[in-house]
Order: structure tokens, then sequence, then C-alpha cells
């Protein structure tokens, strides 16, 4: 049975999707742009977005009583591959700081992504 997840500690979606389902054993995560959700606003800077988005990630993850720690797999879309370091710096800091292992990951480049972000992104979780 599918479940819709829902939080106010993300953005809520700006089109005809959710921001993440839980599938009993799994949680899918929608593609997570850096958009503060209590005041709207985005960060200018890209280190700042990528921690946006991956708090945003954490907090549709956590409403599915999952945890940072049971995430297995990230696709992260960026704007611009000459923040890949940036990005990665932010991205290893953020496990570290919750003791968690890292997943498998995909980074892309992208054209352009939704409010014209630099980054976006999305997670698979396990319910182990």
């Amino acid at each position: 049975m599918t479940k819709v997840l829902h939080t106010e500690q993300a953005p809520a979606a700006i089109g005809p999707y959710v921001q993440g389902v839980d599938l009993g054993n799994m949680v899918l995560t929608s593609g997570q742009i850096p958009v503060n959700p209590t005041t709207g606003e985005v960060p200018e800077d890209i280190a700042a977005q990528a921690r946006q988005s991956l708090d945003n990630v954490k907090a549709v993850v956590e409403s599915s009583g999952l945890q940072v720690s049971d995430i297995v797999k990230m696709t992260v879309f960026v704007k611009d591959l000459n923040d890949f370091a940036a990005v990665n710096e932010v991205y290893g800091n953020f496990f570290d700081e919750h003791n968690a292992p890292y997943p498998a990951r995909s980074c892309v480049e992208v054209a352009r992504l939704p409010k014209d972000v630099k980054i976006e992104i999305e997670a698979i979780a396990v319910r182990k």
C-alpha cells in the first residue's frame, strides 16, 4: 500500500506531484529544491542551496519515520558541474553530522531546474 508523504518541514510541491511516497519497505522522495519551507526563500550560494536541499530531503524521509541513515541512494542534479567540489563538501558533512553511511549516488549537470535554482536532490530510503 502506497502512502503519500507530506511535511510542513519541506517545501510544498509546486506541481502535480507529492513530496514523497512510502511503499512500506521503501521511501522515494521527489526532487527537493533549496526552498526554505518557512520563508519560501532560496539561498544564493551553492553550498547553502545544497544544504537546504539536503535538509528538505531529510524532512521528507523523516516524515515516514525513517532517518538519514536509512537513505541508500541519492540523485543530485546541478546546474553547473563546476560546483561539484562545493556540493561534495556539504554533502559529506551532512552525512557525517548524522553519523550516517554515505549512500550510492549519481550527480548530473542539467540545463535548468525549477525556480532557476542551482541544485535539486532526490533520495531513496529503505526500511530495514
